[in-house]
């Protein structure tokens, strides 16, 4: 069986609860990264630090307007390559666009969301800007809708062939980021995962098994902690409604001998039990009388369908019956109900007996 610990494992069936214990290494891979690109670890964790958390919070503030200035597309490419490959010519190229042109492109594109292609066509009109470079703006926008298009997270999605910085490329890995997304969402009922922490958390997994995979040791197992497993055990132990053939001969039964003590004597009782069940309610008027000697079975149910010469019989002794019942009992409430529960219309019997 692969182990989570295997980035391509952990993106198919890690739970909410892994995913969440990875991302909280995302520090540990950045210094990792900064290691093996002889990088100060400093200067990547504050440029990680403005484009995770200051960028957004500005463009955000720019409200229905929002957008990017010129030394915001500069430092976001300085992320990027700071990060991941470095190509000298793109940080040159991203200088040569003009301040209105930054700002003029980058609105355009944010108003397209959340169609993700028409938004990376727009940011593509600016000198420098492809679709991995594209994909890092709109998640600094958008994190709710664009996950960052990352190598390392290209490699570590099974489905993914290669490496290719095309926008029809990118959709796809946004698909099954989404998927993912939708996945760890249905375990934790709150709807705490967007396309972009999933991004980063399946980032920090792919570099720490690269450069120091002990670290992925403690990764609990998906029972530990898991709502999704709490959600089940909780499910299981929700009392399932009672089927009707299995209950009707039990509640006759039982609504018997817990109405005993309140009726009287159980001898005045012998020759006259009535048979009440769940769907009383949809009994017809003629009372539903159980022989003596077939309590057990269904065929014991008389209606008024099925009535003969003995039911002048029939109905004396059940106003025998009745007349035991008013002088023992002292609960009046419960003769009102079950008198009312006798008088119902008999609209149902013929459907209750082609059920049985």
């Amino acid at each position: 069986m692969a182990s989570v610990k295997d980035p391509a494992t952990f993106f198919a069936k890690g739970t909410s609860n892994q995913f969440e214990h990875v991302l909280k290494l995302y520090s540990e891979a950045l210094k990792l990264k900064a290691d093996q690109k002889n990088k100060k670890e400093e200067e990547l964790m504050r440029l990680d630090n403005w484009y995770q958390n200051e960028l957004p919070k500005k463009i955000k503030s720019r409200g229905k307007d929002a957008h990017l200035i010129h030394e915001e597309l500069v430092q976001t490419m300085k992320w990027k390559q700071a990060r991941g490959k470095f190509f000298p010519q793109l940080s040159y190229l991203v200088k040569v666009n003009t301040p209105r042109a930054v700002m003029m492109e980058t609105k355009k594109a944010f108003r397209k969301l959340p169609n993700l292609e028409q938004a990376i066509t727009a940011l593509s009109n600016l000198k420098g800007v492809g679709t991995t470079m594209a994909s890092a703006l709109l998640a600094a926008a958008a994190p709710d809708q664009a996950p960052f298009m990352a190598d390392e997270c290209l490699m570590a999605i099974p489905d993914i062939e290669g490496i290719d910085y095309t926008t029809k490329e990118y959709l796809k890995f946004v698909h099954h980021i989404q998927a993912t997304v939708e996945r760890l969402n249905k375990e934790t009922n709150n709807g705490t995962w967007n396309p972009h922490q999933v991004e980063l958390a399946l980032w920090t997994h792919y570099v720490v098994s690269e450069m120091k995979p002990e670290l992925l040791d403690s990764i609990p197992n998906p029972t530990e902690n898991g709502t999704s497993h709490h959600d089940q055990k909780n499910g299981d132990s929700t009392p399932k409604p009672q089927e009707p053939d299995q209950s009707s001969d039990e509640s006759t039964q039982g609504s018997t001998n817990e109405k005993d003590p309140a009726v009287g004597p159980t001898d005045a009782l012998d020759d006259c039990t009535t048979s009440f069940t769940e769907d009383s309610s949809d009994k017809p008027s003629t009372p539903i009388v159980v022989s003596p000697g077939d309590e057990n079975t269904n065929d014991s149910i008389a209606t008024s369908d099925s009535a003969t010469n003995d039911s002048v019989a029939i109905s004396t002794a059940i106003v025998a019956c009745n007349n035991k019942r008013d002088e023992a009992s002292t609960k009046d409430e419960t003769e009102e109900e079950t008198t009312s529960s006798l008088e119902e219309p008999p609209t149902k019997k013929t459907k209750v007996d082609d059920e049985k």
